[in-house]
């Protein structure tokens, strides 16, 4: 599990940095008043931030306010909301990653050009406020998703994301040919996918154990003896792309029909431009 808080910590870090560099980079060159549009940026980052633990904190009381079966149904259905922002951004990403510094710039002109100054906080309140509340929602679904350790460690796994973020954020910045922005976003979009998947299973279990969903079979197999998805290596590569070890029918539905999905949205774009050649 603090694997998966690690990665979406380091991962939406990273992110948020990148937008928030974008914007202040364009204001160092083209803004005739630099350094108020930048208390103003920077004034709408941290809004953006205060936003987003807002909603954290709201979540957490929530689940302390909650019945026992109230809270099983809360943590069932962000297990499964978390799934689903997670292939809605990865989805996202792949249509507007390329021009995003070029509509970040253009709105951010749009301000600057108007001497809007509010809406230069106003656009980095938006972007980080986007970025802030996807990581408290992946956050909480993968810790519903696993409840037993409590929130310290995971507190320390987020520190040690963070922490990881900046390094890659300044690795990124000096144009490494090893580390560049297309391998990141890449090899992190894959990696959102499987954690996806992940939540999505733990998710279809918790619907099971609520009487939600039938269970359609006992367990149609046993590969404990290969990989238990109890044991320490075996229960991290579950909770990264959703291996069970002794799987019934609705969990192998489930995840089927995720990868048919993800193989469909990925595999469409790429058809229309071969017809449109």
């Amino acid at each position: 599990m603090y694997g998966n808080v690690i990665f979406v910590v380091w991962r939406e870090s990273v992110e948020a940095l990148l937008v928030v560099g974008i914007l202040n980079a364009w204001l160092a060159v083209n803004a005739p008043e630099a350094r108020r549009a930048r208390v103003f940026l920077w004034s709408g980052a941290l809004a953006g931030l205060v936003v987003a633990g807002a909603l954290g904190g709201t979540f957490v009381a929530l689940a302390d306010v909650l019945s026992d079966t109230a809270i099983g149904i809360f943590r069932t259905v962000m297990v499964l909301v978390a799934a689903s922002l997670i292939l809605q951004m990865v989805v996202w990403m792949r249509r507007h990653g390329r021009t995003m510094k070029r509509d970040l710039e253009g709105a951010l002109g749009e301000a600057v050009t108007t001497e809007n100054w509010w809406g230069v906080f106003t656009l980095a309140l938006i972007a980080l406020t986007r970025e802030g509340s996807e990581a408290v929602v992946f956050l909480y679904g993968i810790l519903s998703a696993d409840l037993g350790d409590g929130r310290l460690p995971a507190t320390g796994a987020g520190g040690l994301g963070l922490l990881a973020a900046f390094a890659t954020y300044a690795l990124l910045q000096l144009g490494s040919r090893r580390l560049s922005w297309k391998v990141f976003f890449r090899v992190t979009e894959s990696m959102l996918l499987l954690l996806a998947c992940a939540l999505l299973v733990s998710g279809v279990d918790g619907l099971i154990d609520l009487d939600v969903l039938p269970a359609l079979s006992r367990r149609l197999w046993d590969s404990s003896w290969l990989l238990s998805d109890g044991g320490s290596l075996g229960g991290l590569v579950a909770g990264l792309t959703g291996y069970r070890a002794r799987p019934i029918l609705t969990e192998l539905l489930a995840f089927l029909a995720y990868w048919s999905f993800v193989l469909w949205l990925i595999a469409r774009p790429r058809r229309q431009r071969t017809v449109a050649a």
